[in-house]
């Protein structure tokens, strides 16, 4: 699943990339020496456009809302925040960090017994499809030793 969507998103950028390349000129679209050229009309915005449906041939389908799963592109934030502490839980088994999850703006708070476990924390975190930003906000503090 983290494969499909990068693989996805990139298909689409590539198609659309391909769509909006203009076609090469042929021979007699070229302009030459001493002939007049037509004025370019510049296009209306799509805002400024009426989409014409033609119903004529449409045969109307049942439309479904699902609300079981979030869709495949976006994750909802129990299900981010659920994925990032089993990965910080398999990682740092003994740690006592919070995750805190803002449509995928994630908050990492509580304690840690040293800055390299908050630095590996982090690290985890960014390895999770779905997350826009790291803020850590846990502190750091040892172990009082008898």
């Amino acid at each position: 699943m983290k494969k499909l969507i990068p693989f996805l998103v990139s298909g689409i950028l590539v198609a659309g990339m391909v769509g909006c390349q203009e076609a090469p000129k042929t021979g007699s679209e070229t302009t030459g020496t001493g002939t007049t050229t037509t004025p370019v009309v510049p296009a209306k915005p799509a805002s400024d456009t009426t989409p014409m449906i033609d119903n004529s041939t449409a045969t109307p389908t049942p439309t479904t809302t699902s609300t079981t799963s979030p869709t495949s592109t976006s994750k909802s934030t129990t299900d981010l925040k659920t994925e990032i502490s089993k990965k910080l839980k398999a990682g740092l088994p003994d740690n006592k960090l919070e995750v805190v999850n803002k449509n995928g703006e994630i908050t990492l708070k509580g304690t840690a017994t040293s800055q390299k476990e908050i630095t590996q924390a982090e690290t985890l975190i960014k390895e999770v499809a779905g997350v826009k930003s790291v803020k850590v906000e846990a502190k750091v503090k040892a172990d009082k030793k008898p």
